[in-house]
């Protein structure tokens, strides 16, 4: 196990976020593949493609309610860990586990009511609707194992179980690899057999997650006499969890913005290349994700302690590192637009057309390194309002308005422009915040010690 206050901070996240790095590309391939088998069912795999990208907002709403619950309280808990209370850390993690549940069964009864009219409205046509509505029939019967996995996987993660938090990723996504050629192909159940895939290797990595946190490996239990939900817990969690949901959730939006206005000027080979684009963006998110996760429990552990020259040097690294990554991948994107189309798709044209507005879609993201790093330390540190403040900035204020002002313009290409616009305007601003605030928090926070 790791000591999240005394290693060298250097090796501590290096040693936490390899593997997490690791679990987000895993994790990241693990929504993926479904996504490249799809695109290549014979004769209607772009039809295919482009209805279950249609999926994608109610997909992330779904992960973005683990988030809310998983996010908020796992930092809470390594704060509670860093002040020697364990107690309380568990109450928060076991108070978690019950959250957890019950969303999934309101979620599941909404979504499966509720479908085919939010899939039209998300951009669906009469040729991808069938394609969009089979997909998600048979993945919302697994919302509970991807709410347990998601949530309960950040406090394995925050407690310095790093391997075995990549675990759990590296367990569904290496079973939902195996099974989707069989489903897909072999047994000839297409878009639903690649569902029922991801459904089975969700419950798998669900029953590693909850097998570890009863069993006697780990720190924190979840414990019988925490089960009650307490308000106060419940409250604190869902506080600091409501930035990293809108961060999410919010993702959701800005993707029904994205594919129904696309499909008012540019029809279904627009919405493809988006479902095609955004598929790629993960390969640009995960990794950064896996930095922020093994920089979390760091930085909040000695924030808790009130070592604050560690929190910085944490700061620092995380920074270095997320840039360098943006801005190598954005490179990338640039040179090679059609190569990584083509990953996904056997259609000449709609890899070209993917390809050309891949380009200008990546030509903000070289700055979302800093926009992630700062936007993330802030939420370590219980900083629930800033980061809130900043979620909802690149999405809700800019992205989303800038999506129909510059569509009513410039038509399907002024909606590709308005992701780098936002980007950049979203990363100037919450840097200069964090400029602004991070020491004061630090100072605050040791003059109430």
């Amino acid at each position: 196990m790791n000591d999240l206050g005394k290693d060298k901070v250097g090796r501590l996240l290096f040693r936490l976020a390899a593997p997490a790095i690791a679990a987000q590309l895993v994790n990241a391939l693990y929504n993926i593949v479904d996504r490249i088998y799809i695109g290549r069912i014979p004769n209607v795999g772009a039809e295919a493609l482009t209805g279950v990208g249609i999926t994608f907002p109610i997909i992330v709403i779904i992960t973005a309610f683990s988030a809310l619950v998983g996010m908020g309280g796992a930092p809470l808990a390594s704060i509670k860990m860093g002040q020697g209370d364990n107690d309380g850390a568990e109450q928060i993690m076991t108070n978690s586990f019950v959250m957890l549940i019950i969303m999934s069964a309101v979620l599941t009864a909404i979504f499966s009511i509720l479908k085919r009219p939010m899939l039209y409205a998300f951009g669906a046509s009469d040729r991808t609707i069938s394609y969009a509505e089979s997909y998600l029939s048979i993945y919302l019967i697994g919302t509970l194992f991807v709410q347990l996995t998601v949530g309960m996987n950040a406090f394995i993660t925050s407690q310095g179980f790093a391997r075995t938090s990549m675990a759990t990723v590296l367990i569904g996504a290496a079973l939902n690899i195996a099974l989707d050629p069989l489903f897909i192909f072999v047994l000839g159940l297409g878009v639903r057999g690649a569902a029922l895939a991801t459904v089975i290797s969700q419950c798998a990595s669900a029953l590693w997650v909850l097998i570890f946190l009863f069993g006697k490996r780990t720190v924190l239990r979840i414990r019988k006499k925490y089960l009650r939900l307490k308000a106060r817990v419940v409250f604190g969690t869902m506080s600091l969890g409501v930035s990293p949901f809108i961060m999410q959730s919010t993702e959701s939006l800005v993707t029904i913005a994205l594919n129904s206005t696309l499909q008012r000027y540019g029809g279904d080979m627009a919405v493809g290349s988006m479902t095609i684009i955004t598929s790629i963006m993960q390969f640009a998110l995960m990794p950064i994700q896996g930095l922020i996760q093994g920089a979390q429990p760091i930085s909040s552990y000695n924030f808790g302690a009130k070592n604050f020259s560690r929190v910085r040097e944490v700061f620092r690294l995380l920074l270095i590192s997320c840039m360098t990554f943006t801005v190598f991948f954005t490179l990338v994107c640039e040179l090679f637009p059609r190569a990584f189309a083509f990953i996904f798709t056997d259609n000449a044209e709609l890899a070209n057309t993917a390809g050309r507005y891949l380009r200008i879609f990546v030509g903000g993201t070289w700055m979302m390194g800093a926009q992630m790093a700062c936007q993330n330390t802030f939420l370590s540190l219980g900083q629930a309002k800033v980061s809130l403040m900043l979620a909802l900035l690149r999405k809700i204020v800019l992205l989303i308005p800038l999506v129909y002002i510059l569509s009513a313009i410039f038509g399907t290409i002024g909606v590709f422009w308005a992701q780098p616009a936002a980007d950049i305007l979203a990363a100037t601003t919450t840097s200069t915040v964090f400029a602004l605030k991070f020491g004061k928090i630090l100072r605050k926070a040791g003059e109430n010690g």
